[in-house]
């Protein structure tokens, strides 16, 4: 995270959430919570998903990352429209998720609704839990990626700055500020 990359973030309106395609892993706390406000996410889903027991695949998996150790999935419908021909169940045709837009519109912060593997991505976790990035080419190999290639190198602590201060907290993520501010110095020049 403290290395800089010729990265910048996805266009949406350019890639329409393509990493919607398959949908998420989501934590059952978080179905429960989608569930228990699905009175403020039901206007803001699409006319054919507005049956909040059919939002998720009730099948669980094991996740280290995840607060009760399990994921479920989130359901993936057939979206002719989007990238893979699929999309998440919550992924609307211009790419908003209606998780986000529903959390906006009430007055909310957007990810208080999004599952934590949302916000998570294009970042993932090792075994010890620190955030990780796939390499510059593979991500930029994958079709619809979150990233695209920029003249300039970036620090990733800056390009992914909204995610890691939200996981991490404020106090955490300056504090990782201050390591990379370090760091740079003792680059040479």
């Amino acid at each position: 995270m403290y290395e800089s990359e010729p990265l910048k973030r996805c266009c949406l309106e350019e890639c329409t959430g393509a990493c919607c395609v398959f949908g998420v892993w989501i934590d059952p706390r978080e179905v429960q919570d989608i569930i228990a406000n699905a009175a403020l996410i039901l206007p803001f889903m699409p006319e054919t998903a507005r049956i909040p027991g059919e939002w998720f695949v009730p099948v669980e998996d094991n996740d280290i990352h995840s607060p009760s150790g399990k994921v479920l999935h989130t359901a993936v419908e057939n979206a002719s429209w989007h990238h893979g021909n699929t999309a998440c169940i919550f992924c609307l045709t211009d790419g908003k998720c209606a998780l986000q837009v529903a959390a906006t519109a009430n007055g909310l912060h957007p990810w208080r609704f999004k599952p934590y593997y949302c916000i998570l991505h294009p970042l993932d976790q090792d075994e010890q839990g620190r955030f990780t990035v796939d390499t510059v080419d593979a991500l930029l190999a994958e079709k619809g990626s979150c990233l695209r290639a920029s003249e300039e190198t970036t620090p990733l602590i800056e390009i992914f700055a909204p995610e890691l201060e939200y996981l991490l907290g404020e106090k955490a993520y300056k504090a990782m500020q201050e390591v990379a501010a370090e760091k740079r110095k003792d680059v040479p020049k």
